[in-house]
């Protein structure tokens, strides 16, 4: 992990030095460490939240079946849709009965084929990575939290043996997705910083600057796998922090989604309104369920 001096933090901020330094005694910096009488602030860290934001309905209802541990509410149904389909759209073999087999009973249920275990691995991953944006979906995004989403996605997997795979962080190895090529690994970390600063920056945040940060996302292609699966989960979470209907990426939105992808820049139309449609249809789930938006 880098650090940086409290200075440069608050050069970076445009903060006194003095705020810096109280906030780092006081915790609100996150893993800021004090060495004798310097206090080493991470690179990556956030500035602290001011006030606690309310949670929308959706993310309350969320949270509240999660740790109630509730069956057949929009925290089982979102668990469900969202890791089969995301799994799904990246070669994932398994039927979205068996995904909810896994989810509700840790088991695949009666299966006629082979099934490959990274499958079943990533599956299971999904729904705690889920559990993750839930938990802290009002969190500021960052590189480590970008990090723990790939860590916890590809943790036990095959490519977890790799030595070159890197879990939970960039990618050592170049790059392509759809045959065009991506950023250097050497030139990863600068990129993303760029991205979420800018990103960051922005306030209020709209759906199109959601659907711009994960173009840019993939883009980038910042993991040696998983970076479709991460961005979407990103934009989720992103979604649920700014009180705006989050979406699934279904089988049937995927050559849109790809289309709207390649696209992005030149005709933004076409991915947006695939997000749209997307978005619709978990408007739908919220009817369902009564939950406001």
């Amino acid at each position: 992990m880098e650090f940086i001096s409290v200075s440069q933090f608050a050069q970076q901020y445009n903060l006194s030095e003095r705020t810096v330094r109280n906030w780092c005694a006081s915790g609100k910096i996150e893993e800021a460490i004090l060495i004798g009488k310097t206090w080493s602030i991470p690179a990556e860290a956030p500035l602290p939240r001011k006030g606690k934001q309310k949670a929308s309905p959706l993310l309350k209802r969320l949270r509240e079946e999660k740790e109630g541990k509730v069956s057949g509410g929009i925290y089982h149904r979102t668990q469900i849709d969202l890791t089969y389909n995301s799994n799904h759209i990246e070669g994932s073999r398994l039927t979205h009965e068996q995904t909810r087999f896994i989810f509700e009973t840790n088991t695949i249920g009666i299966a006629d084929e082979s099934i490959n275990v990274d499958d079943i691995v990533e599956t299971t991953n999904h729904f705690r990575c889920i559990d993750l944006i839930i938990d802290r979906a009002e969190e500021k995004l960052s590189e480590p939290f970008i990090k723990e989403i790939h860590r916890i996605l590809k943790t036990g997997t095959s490519d977890s043996l790799k030595s070159w795979f890197n879990v939970g962080d960039y990618k050592k190895l170049p790059n392509e997705v759809g045959g065009n090529a991506t950023c250097p690994p050497e030139e990863v970390h600068a990129r993303m910083k760029a991205l979420l600063s800018a990103y960051n920056a922005k306030s209020p945040k709209s759906l199109e600057d959601i659907i711009d940060l994960h173009r840019k996302f993939e883009t980038i292609h910042p993991f040696q796998d998983g970076n479709g699966r991460v961005g979407r989960l990103v934009m989720f979470k992103e979604c649920l922090a700014n009180g705006i209907v989050p979406f699934i990426m279904t089988e049937d939105l995927k050559l849109f989604y790809y289309r709207g992808l390649k696209e992005w820049g030149r005709v933004n139309g076409y991915l947006t309104d695939t997000c749209l449609s997307a978005q619709d249809n978990y408007k739908a789930l919220l009817d369902y369920f009564k939950i406001k938006y």
